[in-house]
């Protein structure tokens, strides 16, 4: 799969001519309306994760394709390679001592770079980390060790998922799972198994992603029961994979089964967040009121219920303090989104700046705000000072 600097919608455009498709034959497959189809290919209309998803199997690639491979820089091509090389050499371990503290340090540092997204310096220090905790995994075998080593993977996961490498975030998550296996680790493998639905998410395949999550659920509550799981480490484990489970459930394509599912996960990691007065940093995660906050606000508006969305806070600023900036971004781009469904031009773009001030390197990548900031240039006809000026911020000609 190329790479693309084309917003979702425009990809959308160009995928259909390559296969010689006509705009009504394309609808009818993904089940659309040729109108909305045409608005979305040229930006009158923004593409939702769930038109994505029809519109990729009817064209027979995964929604990560029809949203768009995000590039990177030349000079990160070959730390990619790397990268892919030492996670194939996942059982063979360097043959050097690593002291635990080196790992705890890289996995410190690798947090702080996912958390301000700086892409090029996770980049170059996750293959010789992974390789690092690899080595150490093996020669301490422990629980402990192998969930150092799974939380490397779970980081590879997240870096290639935000890109749409779904071959590197398969194979990531993959060796995430088989780490957590070493030895007996209820929390690891629900985090892995948030991790595998997240994949799911990525291909558009949002039914199986459910049935991953509900099944991960069902462990815990069983590690619960047999006392092997318990306080803050079960409302982990309960917590993420229902904010999992209510993003996969806002994009079900029957919307009232969705909206019921949405509504049993939201209440559930409601529930788990209660046990956290803030939100936790743990394992290259967070969970807490305000992360499940963000979940829910982005799944009202998959769901198709903007005034829903924008009506959980009179404050956004307020509501997302202390959140990492890969949380911040996506909702303040989600709140754009919500506000371009309502009618608010200027708003939406008002929110679409701060999430590209707060994380540009986040926002450049996220295909929501590539296409919320075509959709506005669209709808102002490329003529407001404050579109021209984040134009050249983001580097995306209008």
């Amino acid at each position: 799969m190329g790479t693309t600097e084309l917003a979702p919608g425009a990809n959308v455009a160009l995928l259909r001519k390559a296969r010689g498709m006509s705009q009504a034959n394309l609808a009818r497959k993904a089940a659309v309306s040729i109108s909305l189809l045409s608005k979305v290919e040229v930006g009158d209309r923004a593409l939702t994760p769930a038109v994505a998803a029809a519109i990729g199997k009817a064209l027979g690639v995964s929604m990560a394709e029809v949203l768009g491979r995000a590039p990177v820089a030349l000079d990160d091509e070959q730390r990619l390679a790397e990268l892919r090389s030492a996670i194939r050499d996942y059982d063979l371990p360097i043959a050097q001592a690593v002291a635990e503290e080196r790992i705890r340090a890289g996995l410190e540092a690798a947090g702080q770079y996912r958390d301000t997204v700086e892409v090029t310096r996770l980049i170059a220090l996750l293959p010789g980390l992974l390789r690092e905790a690899t080595a150490y995994a093996y020669a301490v075998n422990t629980a402990g060790g192998w969930m150092m080593l799974a939380d490397v993977y779970s980081t590879v996961y997240w870096l290639a998922a935000r890109h749409r490498w779904m071959d590197m975030a398969e194979l990531a998550v993959t060796r995430q799972r088989w780490a957590v296996e070493q030895q007996p680790n209820p929390l690891g493998e629900a985090l892995a198994a948030r991790d595998r639905a997240g994949t799911y998410l990525n291909f558009g395949d949002v039914e199986t992603g459910l049935t991953l999550v509900d099944r991960a659920i069902a462990a815990v509550q069983a590690a619960t029961a047999r006392a092997a799981l318990s306080g803050s480490e079960r409302d982990l484990a309960i917590g993420i994979l229902n904010l999992r489970g209510m993003t996969l459930a806002g994009r079900l394509a029957d919307k009232r089964e969705a909206a019921r599912e949405a509504e049993r996960h939201i209440c559930s990691a409601r529930e788990a967040a209660a046990g956290f007065p803030e939100d936790l940093d743990a394992h290259g995660l967070t969970f807490g009121p305000r992360n499940t906050f963000t979940h829910e606000l982005a799944t009202r508006v998959d769901l198709g219920r903007p005034r829903d969305a924008i009506g959980l806070t009179d404050n956004l600023a307020r509501s997302l303090t202390g959140l990492p900036a890969t949380r911040i971004a996506p909702t303040h781009i989600n709140y754009a989104r919500a506000q371009l469904d309502l009618g608010d031009r200027d708003g939406a773009l008002e929110n679409l700046t701060t999430a590209w001030n707060v994380a540009p390197q986040m926002a450049r990548i996220h295909p929501m705000g590539r296409e919320v900031f075509r959709v506005l240039s669209s709808l102002h006809q490329r003529s407001n000072p404050q579109l021209l000026k984040l134009s050249k911020l983001s580097g995306i000609t209008l």
